[in-house]
């Protein structure tokens, strides 16, 4: 398997999934009567981000993460969503940015040094392997399921085969 294979199709799957959970997220507001902001900015406990916050989150590791193991140049996605629409939109940005990466774009990318920050001052290089499977897809899946969590704890009813994009 290239590591373009293992890399883009893993993306593509959970940030289309969670396309269709922020259009059950939405239709569960307007049936229940819940202002979309409540929502937007619910919390699985009051020291961690907000929903909204966890999908722009999956965004950044999934464009920043393709474009350090590409050594492309960094997309810039300021954090403004306050709707549904707006993550909706932030989501397809970043779908059609992962999608525009081709195959040879990673080859060779498993052994080259990709350079992130590691907190507020602080830079830390892995090679491509060690900085997909210990930092993009960790914290790309972690978000994921945070936002997935804030929903379900909240009543929308999703399930697994709405997380994995199999609905």
């Amino acid at each position: 398997m290239s590591f373009y294979d293992a890399t883009v199709p893993a993306l593509l799957q959970i940030l289309g999934s969670l396309t269709g959970i922020l259009n059950k997220a939405e239709a569960h507001c307007s049936a229940k009567k819940i202002a979309p902001e409540v929502m937007l900015g619910a919390r699985l406990y009051p020291d961690m981000f907000p929903f909204s916050k966890q999908i722009q989150l999956v965004s950044d590791f999934a464009a920043k993460g393709c474009a350090r193991l590409t050594h492309s140049e960094l997309p810039s996605m300021p954090d403004t969503e306050k709707s549904f629409e707006e993550l909706r939109q932030r989501l397809a940005k970043t779908i059609d940015y992962v999608k525009a990466f081709k195959p040879a774009q990673f080859e060779g990318a498993d052994t080259k040094d990709v350079t992130f920050p590691a907190g507020p001052d602080r830079t830390m290089t892995l090679k491509g392997q060690s900085y997909l499977n210990n930092v993009a897809f960790p914290n790309f899946y972690f978000h994921a399921a945070t936002a997935y969590d804030i929903l379900r704890h909240n009543g929308v009813e999703i399930g697994k085969r709405d997380f994995l994009g199999v609905n």
